[in-house]
């Protein structure tokens, strides 16, 4: 089967939906209480960024979307639902168009990612419970989104490096 043919990537964007739900299920049990409620390493968002950058717009939306779905059914509630979607669609907009327009490496992408992602969830935040005062939360969750979003970029670029070495991997589109 030929590493571009139209079943070798649904096998293989299956394969990434599938490691971006075990990171995010495994993210729940890594001991990272830094004392600020809220905050992640946003590991899952290391398989939407590889698909981004080793396929297309569309295959990151189809993993991040499945992922934020399933890991809503499986391991969350409504509410848990509603951050991860909004944040986790806002974050992939905003990288697609960092991406597409070009001035941003993979981290600069990545870090683009972690604040949008943090805005998107504060903003579902302040919308459902209806208080406004929760902004004063932005400016730790934007350090936070450009701390998070370093580490995941500089691990991507590292897994995309060897996937580029393995070859089969890199059929692109």
């Amino acid at each position: 089967m030929k590493a571009n043919s139209p079943g070798t990537r649904v096998a293989l964007l299956g394969m990434l939906t599938s490691l971006a739900l075990i990171f995010s299920s495994v993210e729940v049990l890594i001991p990272f209480n830094i004392g600020i409620p809220g905050i992640k390493l946003g590991i899952a968002n290391l398989v939407v960024l590889v698909a981004l950058y080793l396929w297309s717009e569309r295959s990151a939306l189809l993993v991040n979307l499945a992922r934020i779905l399933l890991a809503g059914l499986l391991f969350g509630t409504g509410m848990t639902l509603a951050y991860s979607l909004c944040g986790g669609m806002l974050s992939l907009a905003a990288m697609a168009a960092a991406k597409r327009w070009g001035g941003l490496g993979l981290v600069g992408v990545s870090v683009l990612g972690g604040v949008f992602h943090n805005v998107g969830q504060l903003a579902v935040a302040v919308l459902l419970l209806g208080n406004l005062r929760i902004s004063y939360y932005l400016p730790v969750l934007l350090v936070a989104g450009m701390i998070t979003g370093v580490v995941i970029g500089l691990v991507s670029q590292r897994i995309l490096a060897l996937l580029e070495r393995i070859g089969p991997l890199s059929g692109r589109k």
